[in-house]
């Protein structure tokens, strides 16, 4: 193929290179030039043009790109007709993208001007969906690369569908005095609404002691019923090889391919078979909705896939899922035998601004019921669950200290406190121990907030069911105090101005959970009106 510029009157044949307009037409790019095209430009004064123009052994893009999306597509894959040298790829059917990656490289390494893009391997899509895309880069390729191609795919089509299949899956759930039935019921729910998308069923729901010879009758029984899975939900964890899930399997008769696996959350997974029925001992995580490591092992056995060890054991990369702050792992489940240590969360009480719409006294110090602002907001913290409590000073900062005296709380002062609220958010945050896995932020200038308030918002904290931050509201309305996980720590640390934290609350949304305290959250005191009507009294001027 030759490219370049060309005198119009000789174009005719070639095709064009960019969109040209010509008088009250545009010819677009792409164009095959025409007798009439040609005289249409000459007449509008385009004496050049930049075309393509083919050698005799080219193919052209749309050609080339419809051959190889022919050769591509497997079973369940439908080619659409090439259009400006792309032939895109779709499912025929819900199911499962299975891909030869090894022959989409060697594809992809023939030629730079032929290229074919695909969604990631095992991929559930639903019908319709675009599963892989041939695109042809230039007006044409030759005949001796496309052939080429056409030979790397020549043993089989490197991407197929494989269909969902209607199964009737059994499950055992294993039952402790710790684990609330309430939980198997939503587990279950979960459970079909992630199967429903492949026409998959609960058949049976059997809940049996947490005991491997319970177990092991449960899945005989499920089996001869004409299951076409095993799902086990162990009340307790499964740590080993030999413990109980495991160990029903075998006393059931089956095999225990592989147990663990290299996804996060998922690891805890155990794979195995009855005969020649798939068993899946499920992680806790799979009580959530959330996606994790099951998912991606059930969606390939209601495709009708095989897992082996060496699948399973190969999804290390990409399996990093818990730490994606954006979409955070939910683990409804039971509660373990052995209780688990408490959680540290800290305290930080924010009390360094100037208070300027106080008029000239300083507001931590003013006072209701003879007790300073800041000195009420401590002791709430201090009789809270918290630990430990970390005082923020500014403005008068000796002043505001000396009001601390005798109580356990560590005060830091914050230098840059004139440059608003996020220095002293910052440097509380960073006066917290390494151990301290969350911190609630208190306000020194809302006396409504007791040690009760905090404790509510310290007890809606839970990692392990998705709620990173915690938020008090009144009637509703969000207010203060609010408990931030560590995670979002350095994205707090990072905020500048006399802001918080609303811009990274409204990116996780998912992540956020409300607690009603009425009216406490939402009234502070920042002017001499609102310290009257809460019946306080003003402090020493700044």
């Amino acid at each position: 193929m030759k490219f370049g510029p060309v005198a119009t009157a000789g174009a005719a044949g070639t095709i064009l290179a960019h969109s040209v307009k010509a008088g009250e037409r545009t010819l677009r790019k792409g164009t095959r030039l025409g007798a009439a095209d040609v005289a249409r430009l000459a007449a509008a004064g385009v004496a050049e043009v930049i075309v393509a123009a083919l050698d005799i052994d080219d193919i052209h893009e749309d050609a080339a790109a419809g051959r190889l999306a022919e050769a591509v597509a497997g079973d369940g894959v439908r080619v659409e007709e090439a259009f400006t040298g792309r032939s895109n790829l779709y499912a025929e059917a819900a199911g499962v993208l299975v891909v030869d990656g090894g022959a989409v490289d060697a594809f992809n390494r023939i030629d730079p001007g032929i290229t074919l893009a695909t969604l990631p391997r095992f991929a559930a899509v639903e019908a319709g969906r675009m599963v892989a895309t041939v695109k042809i880069i230039p007006f044409a390729v030759p005949e001796a690369a496309v052939a080429a191609a056409m030979a790397v795919l020549a043993d089989r089509p490197p991407v197929r569908l494989a269909a969902f299949r209607p199964a009737r899956v059994g499950v055992v759930s294993t039952l402790l005095p710790s684990l609330k039935p309430s939980v198997v019921d939503k587990t279950l729910k979960v459970l079909a609404e992630r199967l429903a998308p492949a026409g998959a069923t609960i058949a049976a729901d059997v809940r049996v002691p947490h005991d491997a010879e319970a177990v092991a009758v449960a899945l005989r029984q499920l089996a001869a019923d004409g299951a076409d899975m095993l799902v086990v939900f162990g009340a307790s964890a499964v740590v080993d090889r030999g413990d109980v899930i495991p160990a029903g399997v075998e006393a059931a008769g089956g095999e225990v391919h592989h147990f663990g696996m290299p996804v996060d959350p998922g690891n805890l997974l155990l794979v195995g078979a009855l005969g020649d029925i798939p068993v899946v001992g499920a992680p806790g995580c799979a009580r959530s909705p959330k996606e994790n490591g099951f998912d991606w092992v059930l969606q390939r056995l209601l495709a009708g896939l095989t897992v082996t060890a060496d699948d399973i054991t190969g999804l290390g990369v990409g399996g990093l899922l818990m730490e994606i702050v954006s979409r955070p792992q939910p683990r409804a489940g039971p509660v373990p035998e052995v209780a688990a240590p408490a959680r540290r969360v800290g305290a930080v009480v924010l009390a360094a601004g100037r208070g300027s719409r106080m008029g000239g006294p300083v507001k931590q110090l003013a006072t209701i019921g003879g007790v300073p602002l800041v000195r009420g907001a401590a002791q709430a913290a201090v009789a809270s669950r918290a630990t430990p409590v970390v005082v923020v000073t500014g403005h008068a900062a000796a002043d505001v200290a000396a009001a601390l005296t005798g109580l356990d709380v560590t005060v830091v002062h914050n230098p840059d406190f004139a440059e608003g609220l996020s220095t002293s958010l910052r440097t509380g945050l960073a006066s917290l121990p390494e151990d301290v896995e969350a911190a609630v932020v208190v306000l020194a200038d809302m006396p409504g907030i007791d040690a009760r308030a905090i404790d509510r918002v310290v007890g809606a904290y839970d990692p392990a069911a998705g709620a990173l931050v915690v938020m008090a509201t009144a009637g509703g309305k969000r207010g203060n105090p609010v408990l931030w996980s560590r995670r979002f720590f350095p994205e707090l640390s990072a905020i500048t101005g006399d802001t918080g934290g609303r811009q990274i609350i409204a990116g996780v949304p998912e992540a956020v959970v409300e607690v009603e305290l009425g009216e406490a959250a939402a009234i502070d005191v920042d002017t001499p009106e609102a310290l009257a009507a809460a019946g306080g009294l003003l402090g020493q001027p700044g």
